[in-house]
């Protein structure tokens, strides 16, 4: 296949200046001696050029911030920060750690990316930042405030558009995050009872509780309405025995009755149905099959 004709010019350039230049050097001999042939040096004269060429960017345009002292590049971040340019201040602040790791503003800098990278909705790096303040800072008078910080990020509350125009709500989602929100929220609690930070963590623990039943119950409805009795009896049993106080226990409980009915244990049932009577006197989900109410979403009101 013939060579193309832009690589062909290039190599008859190369080979005709490769022959200029071993001319006008007298004492080839050097080279020989050396064992560098003239043509190889230009190559490599050439391949130098392009990697300096590289190193300067694909856009040939040089990072200002590189040459801002400590104090200006935290200025810098933070007014970002109060601007609302939160993709902006996360890059900033983690400049500001890594090129002054020792510096009087590096502590604020970790923590403040978390925040920027989480308000950015870059979820990875927020947690990325966030751990590593944790790590590396477990005296710090602000710990608290880090794991409170780690359970934001981890709640993935933010439903978006989709999700608040079809009324999802969290317990429809995969609950890994939440069960990881849940122990750092957990964390501030325990460890730090007397901070700022403990009702909220206590409040959003109780709805993360409330959301991880009202999964199971999910799942156990389907199982139930799928005719898959046994399956729909065993998620019921684990929301009763897991989240005892969750609102969703009273479906978990219907679930239940009606699960040993289709399997034919009627005394267990009978005896399921007095629990659920005993429990939820007023309700008429024996009669109905549907609750009254659904329990109200967190950012209308944290559920007690």
């Amino acid at each position: 296949m013939p060579r193309l004709k832009s690589l062909s010019v290039m190599s008859d350039v190369i080979s005709d200046a490769s022959l200029r230049l071993a001319g006008s050097f007298a004492p080839q001999k050097h080279f020989s001696r050396l064992g560098i042939a003239p043509v190889a040096l230009l190559l490599a004269f050439i391949c130098t050029l392009l990697l300096l060429g590289g190193c300067a960017g694909s856009d040939g345009q040089k990072d200002d911030t590189d040459i801002w002292s400590e104090s200006k590049l935290y200025s810098e971040a933070t007014d970002k920060l109060n601007d609302g340019d939160f993709a902006k201040c996360g890059k900033y602040f983690d400049k500001l750690e890594a090129r002054f790791p020792f510096g009087p503003y590096s502590q604020q800098a970790q923590i403040n990316a978390a925040y920027c990278y989480w308000k950015a909705q870059e979820q990875a790096q927020a947690l990325v930042a966030i751990d590593r303040f944790i790590k590396l800072h477990q005296g710090s008078p602000t710990l608290d405030y880090a794991y409170y910080l780690k359970g934001l990020i981890t709640f993935n509350d933010d439903l978006g558009w989709l999700g608040n125009f079809t009324g999802q709500d969290l317990s429809e989602r995969d609950p890994k995050a939440a069960k990881e929100a849940f122990e750092s929220f957990k964390t501030v609690v325990e460890r730090f009872p007397d901070s700022k930070y403990a009702p909220d963590s206590l409040d959003r623990m109780r709805y993360i509780v409330n959301s991880l039943a009202e999964a199971d119950v999910i799942v156990a409805r389907f199982y139930y309405q799928r005719g898959a009795y046994l399956a729909a009896a065993n998620r019921a049993q684990l929301v009763i025995r897991d989240y005892d106080r969750a609102p969703a226990v009273e479906e978990a409980l219907y679930i239940l009755t009606k699960s040993y009915e289709k399997l034919g244990m009627t005394q267990l049932s009978n005896d399921t149905a007095r629990v659920f009577k005993l429990n939820f006197p007023d309700s008429q989900m024996l009669e109905t099959g549907q609750r009254a109410q659904k329990e109200r979403k967190w950012w209308q009101i944290w559920n007690k």
